[in-house]
């Protein structure tokens, strides 16, 4: 049975005429949601059934990948068992120069990607328990929900569409991509959509596990490392000698208590890490910290760093007028670690309409919301793009009593799986 389809067909994400694509787009006027027509289809219906019937083995597989710790900088053993699950999916695996695990499902037209990326990485440092415990229906562990809900998700749905043979118009390219937290500064997601360029025509970044949001707006965030260096010395023999982790201490102190934040646009500053000293009975001659600046205006993120660097001077002089001996004066360097520039899908965007056309067809409800994800780099280019969960529950994320709950989880792969294909379109 064929999808009923519009005549002629059309490219859903330049509303051109495209028989080549052969994909289902709603016309304007047109009442009826393409995913209705979608869902009718044989091959789409048995997709969803894999879904719903294999949900429990899309656990499994979440379960196994959570168990390979993937710190930063350090994804490669994730990586590797990703592309071989993908490859038990019917994709054509490849590896790229950020180490990124990369799956191509062909379509009818190799020049209309669709990228779907899931980040690879989780933020705790190596050495940390990677082992996944079960308390009731629910798993506990290091990455199980950020982001081993969204890997396996993308697992799903691509074992889903092979099973069904769907064929489609545009090439759907699923990746495990590095580098998406702190520092990795978004170095997979810069790699794939530089690598697919022009061929994008929209990309889904799945992380986590809500499906009642759809970011739209990227954040933009700004990392630094302050460092401020000094003669050091001995706790007894040199006290009164500057101490750069007071004169650091100084600074986030005034910073933190002169600094406005306005209400629009909304923004945020945090010292995540600080570093430095060698004994307690010893001043030390270098100190860190590092500080994380986000704001829906990356003008403001400006504004910002000039007031830290004022607050790092007023510091440094500070601790250098109350010095009591020593000549050596206190040094502040500062290094950027990481960028993410901000952007924002247009309202009227084809993606858009085919997550809600996704979600009227569940019944599930979403609102859209601002987030800092690997969506950040198309959004910043012009290219359609939006972040999701995976499905099921979580919470915890970024800590060691990180859980996720299967509850209900085949939703977000059967939204991620219509979405998809009313994009890319079906062929007979």
């Amino acid at each position: 049975m064929a999808i009923p389809s519009l005549s002629p067909s059309l490219n859903p994400l330049s509303g051109r005429a495209n028989a080549a694509n052969g994909g289902v787009a709603r016309r304007q006027g047109d009442a009826q949601n393409p995913v209705d027509m979608l869902a009718r289809d044989p091959e789409i219906a048995k997709a969803l059934n894999w879904i719903g019937k294999n949900a429990g083995w899309v656990t499994e597989q979440q379960i196994k990948l959570t168990e390979i710790p993937a710190p930063k900088f350090a994804e490669e053993a994730k990586s590797a068992a990703y592309q071989k699950m993908l490859e038990a999916a019917g994709l054509k695996i490849r590896t790229d120069s950020a180490g990124n695990a990369i799956g191509e499902r062909e379509g009818a037209d190799s020049d209309q990607v669709i990228l779907l990326a899931a980040h690879l990485d989780t933020v705790f440092p190596e050495g940390t328990p990677a082992k996944v415990t079960r308390k009731g229906s629910r798993l506990l562990g290091p990455g199980i929900a950020d982001n081993g809900a969204g890997l396996s998700a993308l697992l799903g749905v691509a074992m889903a569409l092979n099973s069904s043979k769907v064929k489609t118009g545009m090439t759907i390219v699923f990746a495990g991509d590095v580098g998406e937290e702190g520092e990795g500064n978004l170095r997979g997601i810069r790699t794939l959509v530089q690598e697919y360029g022009k061929r994008l025509q929209a990309v889904i970044a799945v992380d986590g596990a809500a499906v009642d949001y759809v970011a739209t707006q990227a954040l933009a965030s700004k990392r630094m490392e302050i460092i401020v260096t000094g003669p050091g010395g001995h706790s007894w023999t040199d006290f009164g000698s500057p101490n750069p982790i007071t004169a650091l201490s100084r600074a986030i102190v005034q910073f933190s208590t002169s600094v406005e934040m306005p209400i629009t646009p909304r923004s945020s500053f945090n010292f995540g890490v600080i570093d430095g000293g060698t004994s307690v009975n010893s001043i030390p001659n270098r100190v860190t910290v590092k500080v994380d600046f986000r704001s829906e205006d990356e003008a403001e993120i400006g504004r910002l760093e000039t007031a830290l660097r004022e607050a790092v001077r007023a510091g440094v002089a500070g601790e250098m007028a109350a010095a009591k001996r020593g000549t050596e004066s206190l040094q502040a360097h500062y290094k950027v670690i990481g960028t993410r520039p901000g952007g924002k899908l247009a309202a009227d965007s084809v993606l858009m309409k085919a997550i809600q056309n996704a979600d009227d067809y569940l019944g599930n409800s979403s609102h859209t919301q601002q987030s800092s994800t690997d969506a950040n780099i198309p959004l910043s280019l012009g290219i359609p793009a939006i972040s999701i969960g995976g499905g099921g529950l979580a919470g915890g994320a970024h800590s060691l009593e990180e859980w996720y709950e299967p509850e209900n989880r085949e939703l977000g792969m059967k939204r991620i799986l219509l979405a998809v294909l009313e994009i890319a379109g079906v062929r007979k």
